[in-house]
């Protein structure tokens, strides 16, 4: 197993006193985050910050995906001012790129955690087209690990699922952000990172709310089911309901989605939502504000019966 070094205090953010990104953290998520052109059919990211792009999901009252939708429908919200759209794509065979990140804590051994990641990891892997698009397999405790690097070979993840141990504290949100990180690469595909955890953190560096901003700022949805034994999810004053509420709310800062997965229908309708998303995400470019630093965004249509799901920042201008 190779370990990939997860963000570190010393380039960790520090929200609450006021600041925002560290000059690091904002040149990764500049460098990674701006997506424009298509070309051959697929999505292609600039490394400028001149230009934003940010993936959106639509849905109806019903919760049905609305595909196709003109781009005059949308607008964007840049702290308070909407900006014209630049342009917008929609392409639902473009590639896909899927990082799954299993909580290999020893938390994991109560119930039959372990054994849902990998049910809900295979049916993931079954939706997607190994000739277009790839995934990875990522674990953790208090490190972050590759067990299997991005590949269209789906049976090798497969595989490698039987390989996750669960012991050691735990290290979630920095894993999500050290995920979010290295799936932030790969420029040319849709991207999302899915989390199977029971939701425990006692050893990350990083906060449920930075983390978010990390993975939002550089554009990659985060998807997390939560594998938390059933007796935990109706006793809503726990600290349980908390670790899930931050988890939630950490998900959705990101243009992703938190799924309760204790019953075969909540898991079923889990993975559907996400497999939708992921074929069907709108790509919205419009110019980036001069401010230098966090900017908050909202993406919305213009017909209030459709809500909009995407991330809410993105860095200004780092440059003069």
């Amino acid at each position: 197993m190779n370990p990939i070094p997860c963000y570190t205090r010393e380039g960790r953010m520090n929200f609450r006193s006021g600041r925002v990104f560290s000059l690091a953290l904002i040149a990764i998520a500049a460098s990674l985050s701006p997506l424009a052109a298509q070309e051959q059919g697929t999505f292609v990211f600039r490394s400028s910050v001149d230009v934003v792009s940010v993936t959106a999901v639509v849905r109806d009252r019903r919760g049905q995906v609305v595909p196709s939708l003109p781009r005059e429908e949308f607008e964007v919200v840049d702290a308070g001012q909407r900006r014209p759209i630049l342009d917008l794509q929609s392409d639902a065979s473009s590639p896909a790129s899927v990082a799954l990140l299993v909580d290999g804590s020893g938390s994991m051994q109560l119930g039959a955690a372990l054994e849902s990641s990998r049910v809900i990891s295979d049916a993931i892997l079954s939706s997607l087209n190994p000739e277009r698009d790839d995934a990875a397999l990522f674990t953790f405790d208090s490190r972050l690990v590759m067990l299997r690097g991005f590949t269209g070979d789906f049976n090798q993840i497969r595989t490698s699922l039987h390989k996750v141990e669960a012991w050691g504290i735990t290290s979630l949100y920095d894993a999500i952000a050290g995920t979010a990180g290295i799936i932030g690469q790969r420029t040319k595909n849709r991207r999302a990172v899915v989390v199977f955890t029971d939701g425990a953190d006692n050893a990350s560096e990083y906060s449920p709310e930075e983390v978010s901003t990390i993975a939002s700022s550089i554009d990659v949805p985060v998807y997390v089911f939560s594998l938390a034994p059933a007796a935990e999810a109706v006793l809503p004053h726990t600290r349980a309901a908390h670790r899930r509420n931050a988890l939630a709310e950490l998900a959705r800062a990101t243009g992703g989605d938190f799924f309760v997965a204790d019953t075969p229908v909540l898991v079923a309708h889990g993975i559907k939502r996400l497999v939708e998303e992921l074929r069907h995400q709108y790509l919205i470019s419009f110019e980036a504000s001069a401010f230098h630093g966090l900017r908050r965004i909202e993406i919305r249509t213009r017909r209030a019966e459709l809500k909009v799901r995407s991330r809410r920042w993105y860095p200004g201008r780092t440059g003069d």
